[in-house]
């Protein structure tokens, strides 16, 4: 790939990612303002739920395929295999979340129900996205997730104050359709040809997917699990609240999926590890101010701007934004330190994840505990100060054992 080929297709993967993050946001802010508070705190937690899956299936099928190598014609056959496979192992997974619908109460329960049925659309579409990006064609998967966004956006905008959270479910689920339709067209046409790949390769013992889905769930599952139990258990209320503030922060979570993704490349051609170390601190602490800028800004919103946005959840979720804020400034710091320690020692970065996302769940039931919502965005920040904290103790570590 050319030089000016490389720059247009990083720029259209950069440009993805934001289409879609701003869809992740648009959608909380339309359920929001469209629900009321304790329906959209049913809603959350069903989106929390999907999140969940959404990101076991992202580090099973998508960041394994995205580092596979072979000729065009093996990669086109695992492109293809890969969505046959998130097809069938999200119909399964939707079977099975309906199924828990029957120990749920009230109308988290309905929202479970239109979750399961609509699992198979929205995270095959989603994972249509890393074929794209392993064929160098990421233009393609900003075009689908662009039209995603496009039908998803008016489609709940248009349903009537009041709406309950299953309907709500559905419609987000069904205006992925077209996106999906699109997508699938696309794949057919570019990978026409395509040497045979049984989806069965995916569920073999070797397949790097069950690695990074486990570091997935030690190092975000286990605090969005909280949150859910949270909800179900405690307060849904709480869910609503801590979702609709982390919402207001989504932007940053567009700069941190982009460091994650194009960071180790780049952090790759530094000449040595310290000059790696130099250029990862320099880019945590970029982030960690540009977090804190716009919690700042976020702090200063006016009510009516913050209602605009987030409709009654607004009144919960105002009195979290300093806690929020505190935690996405050094979840900068540690997306950075963990993204060094991951060029320096991969095998480093497992442990870390585990011990300090078990820690952070602890952090947020005692605040909880201890003093309510609040209590729990406080403890959530806590949670990652020690994250970040440990992952640039590591890094140092490991740049001594360079150095010897």
């Amino acid at each position: 790939m050319s030089e000016p080929s490389a720059r247009r297709a990083t720029v259209a993967a950069i440009a993805d990612q934001g289409v879609a993050a701003l869809t992740n946001i648009a959608v909380v802010v339309c359920a929001a303002r469209q629900s009321t508070a304790a329906d959209f705190a049913s809603f959350a937690v069903v989106y929390t739920v999907f999140a969940l899956l959404l990101g076991a299936a992202t580090a099973y099928v998508g960041q394994a395929l995205v580092l596979r190598r072979g000729t065009a014609a093996d990669l086109h056959g695992h492109c293809r295999a890969a969505a046959l496979f998130t097809l069938g192992a999200a119909t399964a997974m939707g079977a099975a979340t309906a199924l828990v619908t029957l120990a749920v109460p009230g109308s988290i329960a309905d929202g479970l129900t239109a979750l399961g049925l609509v699992l198979p659309l929205v995270l095959t579409q989603d994972g249509l996205r890393y074929a794209f990006s392993l064929l160098g064609r990421p233009q393609l998967a900003l075009a689908t997730d662009a039209l995603r966004l496009a039908v998803a956006v008016p489609a709940l905008a248009l349903q009537p104050y009041g709406t309950g959270p299953g309907r709500m479910v559905l419609v987000w689920g069904l205006s992925s359709l077209p996106a999906l339709l699109l997508g699938a067209a696309l794949l057919l046409a570019l990978t026409r040809g395509a040497r045979p790949v049984h989806p069965r390769t995916l569920l073999d013992r070797r397949h790097l997917g069950r690695r990074f889905v486990v570091e997935f769930g030690v190092g975000n599952a286990a605090s969005q699990l909280a949150i859910v139990l949270l909800g179900l258990l405690a307060n849904p209320l709480a869910v609503g609240a801590l979702r609709g503030a982390s919402t207001l922060f989504g932007p940053m979570n567009v700069l941190f999926n982009a460091a994650t993704g194009f960071g180790p490349p780049l952090l790759g051609r530094r000449p040595s590890a310290h000059g790696q170390a130099r250029a990862a601190a320099t880019a945590g602490g970029a982030l960690a101010g540009v977090a804190a800028c716009w919690a700042v800004t976020l702090a200063l919103l006016p009510d009516a701007a913050g209602r605009a946005l987030l409709g009654d959840t607004w009144d919960a979720a105002v009195s979290l934004l300093p806690a929020t804020g505190a935690q996405y400034t050094v979840m900068a710091l540690g997306t950075c330190g963990l993204l060094l320690l991951r060029v320096l020692s991969p095998r480093a970065t497992l442990p870390v994840q585990l011990t300090f996302s078990l820690f952070s769940v602890l952090c947020l039931l005692l605040g909880y505990a201890l003093g309510g919502i609040l209590g729990a965005a406080w403890g959530l920040a806590a949670g990652s100060a020690a994250k970040a904290t440990a992952s640039w103790l590591r890094a140092a570590f490991e740049l001594r054992l360079v150095a010897r």
